[in-house]
């Protein structure tokens, strides 16, 4: 039988976020669906979702969070610890900006980065306080291939998820004494509405300066939506939930990385760097890590 676990979902409103709520729900677990603005953008999202779980008897309560303010990810860590345990926290909230990287401006940048890497690491701090009293809990964040590949008109997306890729692996390290792991999860292109809703850069005159060139934006979420529309099985959006039920629900040491979908060389970077990265960290310990009398 799967061990029932307290699980919190940011961006559950849509995509990943709410086939992970669903998923994990139907599975015996009390998941927190996070969603901001339940009283306007996001009101029918909650409301479709709320009679979604009571139809099924399902433990999914809808909860108030928007990842770029510190005041409503406190108060939502907060009431969830009121009533029971986290035990898991799943940073699924993100943007996708594509374009040309010189033609965002720098607010655009920043408002990416607050949502991207900031939202993630407000919730985390949120949480692990609670977590490192308890000596348990699981960091699930989700990145993507854009997290270890470089690529042309995602620029300011990658440069998010890179960043995002080092705070997460990082946090894995520093929090292994305490029982808690900080794991990624790295999709390829699946079918949500990212590319939908991707942000377009607003200067408009370094755009002009790109000509044919700039139009590689429209050009590569065209290829993405027609790669959709084919419905494949690699790139049904339900794969990543599954792989973050899996993670959830996993006994023993998790890994750092999941890839899930078409490769695009993400599998072999983390093959090969893997070796690098534990050699470092393991010349590091004497250095960093306690001694038992330390700990005493």
């Amino acid at each position: 039988m799967t061990q029932k676990k307290t699980v919190l979902v940011t961006g559950a409103s849509r995509g990943i976020g709410l086939l992970a709520v669903k998923t994990l729900a139907e599975r015996g677990h009390h998941v927190y669906a996070a969603m901001r603005d339940l009283q306007g953008r996001n009101a029918a999202a909650a409301r479709d979702l709320e009679a979604w779980a009571r139809d099924r008897a399902l433990a999914v309560e809808i909860l108030e969070m928007d990842v770029t303010s510190d005041a409503s990810v406190e108060q939502a860590i907060q009431a969830v610890e009121a009533q029971q345990p986290l035990d898991v926290l799943v940073n699924n909230a993100g943007v996708m900006p594509v374009g040309v990287s010189e033609g965002f401006t720098l607010q655009q940048l920043q408002s990416c980065f607050d949502v991207n890497l900031y939202g993630i690491v407000r919730t985390t701090r949120a949480a692990l306080p609670f977590m490192r009293e308890r000596r348990s809990g699981l960091l699930i964040h989700l990145s993507s291939s854009a997290g270890r590949l470089a690529i042309p008109f995602f620029g300011v997306y990658c440069a998010s998820k890179w960043a995002l890729e080092a705070y997460a692996e990082s946090l894995h390290y520093e929090l292994e004494d305490f029982g808690i792991e900080s794991v990624i999860v790295e999709p390829s292109g699946h079918s949500t509405d990212l590319v939908k809703t991707a942000p377009a850069p607003e200067e408009d005159t370094r755009l002009a300066a790109y000509g044919p060139l700039a139009e590689g934006r429209e050009k590569l979420l065209g290829m993405f939506e027609e790669m959709f529309a084919a419905g494949e099985a690699v790139t049904d959006a339900q794969n990543i939930a599954d792989r973050i039920r899996a993670l959830v629900e996993m006994e023993g040491p998790r890994p750092i990385r999941t890839q899930v979908g078409a490769d695009m060389g993400v599998a072999a970077i983390n093959q090969e760097t893997a070796p690098l990265q534990t050699a470092l960290i393991e010349s590091l310990k004497p250095v960093f890590r306690p001694s038992a009398a330390d700990l005493r």
